[in-house]
Formats: structure tokens, sequence, C-alpha cells
């Protein structure tokens, strides 16, 4: 298929700003114990303590049901990606789309 190799991603019931909050106060907590040194703190430190950690950031993010917003998903995760927005709702999606 020329999808191969691709990866979806669902996220139900989630949060990216509390996804961020989350490895924030990790993150902290590791400085605080000693694990992590201020001076260590870098955007990959913070993404290795995320709830998507090891996961790729999307290429493309596909908003359907003709809402122009994010909806507090994957904030970090697609700060580079481009963003779709389409009036069919996901079970509407196909190859036309």
């Amino acid at each position: 298929s020329r999808l191969a190799g691709g990866v979806l991603t669902v996220c139900i019931g989630y949060s990216g700003r509390s996804e961020i909050l989350e490895a924030c106060k990790t993150l902290a907590k590791d400085i605080s114990d000693g694990s992590v040194q201020s001076s260590d703190v870098t955007e990959g430190a913070l993404e290795a303590r995320m709830w998507t950690a090891g996961s790729p950031h999307p290429d493309v993010v596909i908003r359907t049901s003709g809402e122009a917003r994010l909806s507090n998903f994957m904030l970090w995760q697609m700060a580079y990606s481009e963003l779709v927005f389409v009036e069919e709702t996901w079970p509407e999606l196909d190859a036309a789309v």
C-alpha cells in the first residue's frame, strides 16, 4: 500500500495541556531529587517525559467536521505539522478528501 509504514495516532480522553504540565512536573521532580541537573533541561528532556514519548511527531494533522481549531490536541507535537481542516466527519473521509 502507498501508506505502508505510516503511523495513525488516535487520542481519546487526551489533553495536550495536561500532557505538557505533567511532563514539566516530572522534570521538576527529577531536578529536585538530583537525577537531572537544571543545566541539562532541553526540549528533548521535556519531550522524553511526555505521554507520547517515542512516538513520531505528525507530519499532517487532519481536523474533521469543519472545526478550525486545535482543540488541545498534541500541542507540543504538532508545532511543525501541516494542518488540514475539512468539512467531512471522520466516518465520511475517503481517498478523495
